[in-house]
């Protein structure tokens, strides 16, 4: 067999595979949305879920899902990105450094089953706060923060190491040259890294079955105070996801049209994360252009 003939072979294969999976994506998205949009509507947005009756919405579980994943973006960005920045330019090679690598691996593979335990175990029992929107973000960022560190140290490393060069030769300080040359540079993939993590939280069901709970209370909008029990910003209070509400809805099954809610609450679902893709790779290539000075 000449190279010309397993080049043509190899480039059929890679196709093959590449036809494969877009089959199964638009497959498994057609499937989705063709059997749900059509039980999608303002109303089914816009009220309240019904535990006994049929006709509930689902507007508390879809700002539960998009608060909580807030709270654990606001979290796991900063420690992710921190921790990508000690990893890459802090910690001296070594026996401890390799030690909390594979430690950062090892927690990266723990199921979220496992992570949702140890939640219930640290921030609803030990803690005393029962199950909160907290205690289900801190679970998360657990979930989430390993790979965000890898992520964030891998783009920092992956910048061509003359930039750097080039800037401590300036004079210009270790951390200074970080802030504006190695996190502009690797922002993209960062972003990548906590487009993929938030996309995590707001598909997980597992976790926070066991930390942020089953139930949500009834909700005032017009109630901004976050200390509040009837606010939705309240950290403190238990809140159904979206995902969750899946999960209850199908198993459950205490309402006549559990079938209706469950395919209509899946189709937003993946809009919503379509969405919020899109929206947040828009921003971030406006932030990105801004700090680079780029057009």
């Amino acid at each position: 067999m000449n190279s010309r003939v397993a080049d043509r072979i190899a480039t059929g294969v890679f196709i093959a595979i590449a036809i494969v999976i877009i089959a199964v994506l638009v497959g498994l998205f057609s499937f989705i949305l063709i059997n749900g949009l059509q039980h999608v509507s303002l109303k089914f947005l816009t009220t309240p879920s019904s535990n006994m009756m049929a006709g509930g919405g689902i507007r508390d579980q879809l700002f539960n899902s998009f608060y909580v994943l807030f709270i654990t973006m606001l979290i796991t960005v900063p420690l992710g990105v921190g921790g990508g920045i000690y990893m890459a330019e802090y910690a001296k090679p070594g026996k401890v450094t390799d030690f909390i690598r594979s430690c950062i691996e090892v927690l990266a593979s723990l199921p979220s089953i496992v992570i949702g335990m140890f939640g219930l175990l640290m921030f609803v029992t030990l803690t005393g706060w029962g199950y909160t929107i907290l205690g289900g973000a801190l679970a998360l960022t657990v979930f989430n923060l390993p790979v965000m560190v890898r992520v964030s140290e891998d783009a920092i490393r992956s910048v061509p190491r003359e930039l750097k060069e080039a800037s401590l030769g300036l004079g210009v300080t270790h951390w200074h040259t970080i802030k504006t040359v190695l996190l502009p540079s690797a922002f993209p993939v960062i972003l990548t890294g906590a487009i993929l993590a938030s996309g995590r939280v707001f598909g997980e069901a597992a976790a926070l079955l066991f930390t942020a709970g089953l139930s949500t209370p009834r909700l005032d909008y017009t109630d901004w105070n976050p200390f509040s029990e009837v606010s939705p910003l309240n950290i403190f209070r238990p809140a159904e996801t979206l995902a969750v509400h899946i999960w209850a809805v199908n198993t459950q099954g205490l309402i006549p049209d559990a079938n209706d809610v469950s395919n209509g609450s899946a189709a937003v679902l993946v809009l919503s994360v379509l969405i919020f893709n899109l929206l947040a790779r828009w921003i971030g290539s406006l932030i990105h252009k801004k700090i680079t000075a780029t057009k």
